[in-house]
């Protein structure tokens, strides 16, 4: 290649520029990280200010500063890179392990894998999106109404479940070290916001103070207070009448002001764009990014609305000190991601290429993606399956679909297990034949042959496995889709799509012995295969070991131990107006109906009994309380069960929920083996929301229950749970 004169200058030029940078204060590492970031604000115009709160922050070249793209996703894994990389189940998945402990290795392990992605990227130049250490994981918001195409991406139905879990990811995502973050994790979307997707950059909340407080902002407060996560992602939606991302009382009164949260806040992609384009309350790009940015909002993922703050500050809309304010939020991130630091001074930059897809990663995720799959119905005992088994036929449109794994938001491994491989590789002296058979939804011209053959052809196998649900190809963030009961992303109903019960009933009319796989992100509802078909597995998006995970279980070398984060309802009837926030009649804390499978719920190839709760009769408002209760497996094999402590307010006279999970723990028992529990439940786990919103311990009686699901009225089979009721007593006592 010819180098030219000119090529030499520019290269001469920019090593100037970067070695002069070296000599401004912003670079001395022995500086306070506060005066670094002050310093090098100090050295900004204010069009540099401006495009470094885009989310592709140009290179600023005088002062030897690459590119930052601040944009990058690791919702079950590193997402959309071009790097293989290790993929966990989907994040309901991760949820229905009930395992913060075992998160935090998940989280922990992709931020490795993150980090290398990185120092490799950056030390070829490419700073493009996808490649950054500022993720926008992990999705927090209430899983309210199972018809939400983006309920898979979030941690279920309950706010404290959905804290716990996201407190663990975000530890393991940032790291441990006092200095330096290992990646940036953020909270999103903030707030109340969970479909519908064909209306999200319009719609405007309004929810009771007690809603609010009680359900949606819950889980937002653990991740900023206790897990101290670094960003936080405003919705497209309006709350309140103001869009999120320039909401006086979320970003301004709540987020910045109560909770002292002092990280960065970044709009979801083209929110500010909306201000003006779709929710109509500001006139043009200028006065929208004056409006965001005034509000606290530092970056806007979006298209054009944050080039308008040039001219917004000149035209006194909003002053340059302002910018200021969010230029040092965004820099003490990078600053605290060691990004103007040396490698030598930063471990996480030294963390190599050899992580990804490690052996220990391997081994975290089919350790988890086992732990997630929950099984739903196990009549007389139908599984485990037995490995002497000659004939065994695995159909359905998920039993050998790479995309139904994979989740969305996902990255992409070098080997994916779906479930004829793995029980093809499992069963080696069996004939093991696949057949798609049906597809999800749509039947074909001629369906009935299409089933009567296929069932003729099944009737000499030993057992089928039916391995059908939905698909993140039907549900997601607003798709194109619109086939019988998805829309949008959404689906219109919860029902298994008719094509794949009438497949079933052939199958069980023929007495074929047949177990129901299902893969999905959300709750579907299974009237007559709960009454009709023996065996029922869920296995969510499984990640790159679901198969090898389902045939462990199906064949017992895993004993299944997963628990559901959302209600499996067993009608659209039971469903409120999906539109409607209020969460009347919503989730197992405010629906007193019947359902298929509770909240919590999940069985095992082994049993456990329960004593009775111990803890004092009384307890002074606003003292912790220690709850103990003993775990005994009751059965032949070894399992894993996780113990669930709910609440009730039987005097409360206010609104208040019907149960309230307040604490949970995954314990590991040998088969007789028992194991004491004990639950220390402090004031705000014991307090109750009032209509105001305060949360706060009144006196009055209180009722435990303790178990293996939660206390929700169903048809599906009764697991272990004990009670007992203690009295709170003293002056009322508010929890800060």
């Amino acid at each position: 290649m010819k180098i030219t004169k000119f090529t030499l200058l520019i290269v001469a030029l920019f090593i100037v520029h970067f070695v002069k940078g070296q000599d401004y204060s912003f670079r001395d590492t022995t500086l306070p990280m506060e005066d670094r970031v002050t310093d090098l604000i100090s050295r900004l115009t204010l069009e540099e200010k401006v495009y470094q709160m885009l989310n592709d922050a140009p290179a600023i070249e005088r002062l030897g500063i690459p590119s930052y793209n601040w944009w990058n996703e690791c919702l079950h894994g590193i997402g959309r890179t071009e790097y293989k990389v290790t993929v966990f189940p989907q994040a309901i998945g991760l949820a229905a392990t009930w395992d913060p402990v075992l998160l935090q290795l998940v989280s922990s392990a992709i931020s490795d894998e993150g980090r290398a992605i990185y120092n490799d990227a950056s030390s070829k130049g490419n700073y493009t999106i996808y490649h950054g250490l500022t993720y926008w994981t992990p999705n927090i918001n209430i899983f309210r109404d199972p018809r939400w195409g983006r309920g898979q991406e979030t941690y279920g139905e309950d706010p404290y479940l959905t804290g716990v879990m996201g407190k663990s990811f975000v530890r393991g995502l940032q790291g441990d070290d006092n200095k330096y973050l290992k990646a940036a994790a953020c909270a999103k979307h903030y707030a109340v916001h969970s479909g519908p997707e064909n209306n999200r950059h319009t719609f405007n909340t309004f929810v009771t103070p007690y809603d609010l407080w009680d359900t949606y902002l819950p889980a937002f407060r653990d991740l900023i207070v206790d897990a101290k996560v670094a960003g936080v992602m405003c919705a497209y939606n309006a709350f309140g009448g103001q869009p999120c991302c320039g909401n006086d009382l979320l970003m301004q009164q709540i987020l910045r002001n109560t909770w002292e949260f002092d990280g960065y806040v970044t709009s979801d992609c083209g929110a500010i764009d909306d201000f003006y384009r779709h929710h109509k309350t500001h006139p043009d790009s200028k006065f929208a990014a004056a409006d965001a940015v005034f509000h606290g909002t530092d970056i806007d993922c979006g298209e054009q609305a944050y080039r308008g703050l040039i001219e917004a500050v000149k035209m006194g809309l909003i002053s340059e000190d302002q910018i200021d304010i969010s230029l040092k939020r965004l820099f003490t991130i990078r600053f605290r991601l060691g990004l103007f630091d040396s490698v030598e001074d930063v471990k996480y930059s030294q963390i190599p290429l050899s992580v990804l897809e490690s052996q220990e990663h391997k081994k975290i995720a089919l350790d988890i993606t086992r732990k997630s799959i929950v099984l739903l119905k196990n009549e007389k005992n139908f599984l485990p399956l037995d490995k002497g088994l000659k004939k065994v036929a695995v159909i359905g449109p998920n039993a050998d679909n790479e995309e139904s794994v994979l989740g969305n938001y996902n990255g992409f491994p070098s080997e994916i297990s779906t479930p004829f491989k793995a029980i093809k590789k499992k069963l080696k002296n069996a004939e093991v034949i696949y057949q798609k058979g049906i597809d999800f939804v749509m039947p074909s011209v001629d369906s009935k042959k299409e089933i009567s053959d296929l069932v003729q052809l099944l009737k000499k196998m030993d057992v089928v496995i039916f391995v059908g649900g939905i698909s993140p190809q039907l549900e997601g963030e607003e798709m194109p889709v619109d086939v019988p009961g998805f829309t949008g992303g959404d689906r219109t109903s919860i029902k298994l799509p008719q094509i794949q019960t009438d497949l079933m009933q052939a199958l069980h009319e023929a007495d074929i012995p047949t177990v129901f796989v299902m893969m999905t992100g959300s709750a579907i509802a299974t009237e007559w295969e709960s009454e009709h078909v023996p065996a029922i597995l869920n296995a969510w998006y499984g990640g790159q070991d679901s198969g090898t995970a389902i045939a462990d279980v199906l064949f017992g070398d895993y004993n299944p131990s997963g628990k559901l984060p959302v209600t499996f309802y067993a009608k659209d009837s039971d469903l409120p107006p999906f539109g409607s926030y209020e969460m009347k009649n919503r989730t197992y804390r405010y629906f007193d109906g019947q359902v298929l499978y509770p909240f919590g719920y999940g069985l095992s190839y082994t049993s456990f009994e329960y004593s009775p709760i111990q803890m004092p009769q009384r307890i002074k408002a606003g003292e912790e309380v220690e709850v103990t209760v003993s775990v005994k497996n009751t059965g032949k094999r070894d399992g894993d069960e996780v113990v669930q402590l709910y609440m009730s307010y039987p005097e409360a006279k206010e609104v208040k929920p019907l149960y309230a999970l307040k604490g949970f723990v995954r314990i590991s028992l040998k088969a007789g083996e028992s194991q004491n529990v004990v639950f220390k439940l402090n004031p705000r786990e014991i307090a109750l929301t009032n209509a105001e919103g305060i949360l706060k311990i009144e006196t009055g009686k209180r009722k435990l229950y303790i178990g293996a699901s939660s206390p929700a009225k169903t048809t599906a089979e009764q697991l272990p749970l004990v009670q007992k009721e203690f009295e709170i007593i003293g002056n009322e006592y508010i929890v800060q």
